[in-house]
């Protein structure tokens, strides 16, 4: 934990609230939280089905981020009250509006993926 009047914090907020490509990068940056969100594309999913959707996550990481997707609106956490209980996770309006710019980072990556891995691999 940071503590929030330490100079790192000062100037990470500055770049988050002057920069969009910074805040957007705050928003879906880190390693689960555009692969949750691009699993969530067509259809919501339970907390399990996204698991399996994610090898290699934790459930507390899960959690985490979608907590923290859900606090930036970007998805919605929706409990239906049956027994046993279930959720079911989706993305809200402004998490939809990110389908085109994770559609286009997939392609970048695509495009630059196979020549990045091959110079990593002759370094």
């Amino acid at each position: 934990m940071r503590k929030e009047n330490s100079t790192n914090s000062i100037n990470r907020e500055a770049l988050i609230n002057q920069c969009p490509v910074n805040y957007t990068l705050e928003l879906i940056g880190g390693r689960w939280k555009t692969l949750i969100l691009f699993n969530l594309q067509n259809k919501p999913l339970r907390f399990s089905e996204l698991k399996r959707a994610l090898p290699g996550v934790t459930e507390k990481m899960l959690t985490q981020q979608l907590r923290e997707l859900e606090a930036d609106n970007l998805l919605t956490r929706t409990v239906y009250a049956e027994v046993p209980p279930r959720v079911e996770y989706s993305l809200t309006d402004l998490g939809k509006s990110l389908q085109p710019v994770l559609i286009n980072i997939a392609k970048w990556g695509l495009s630059v993926m196979p020549t990045y891995t091959s110079k990593q691999a002759r370094a």
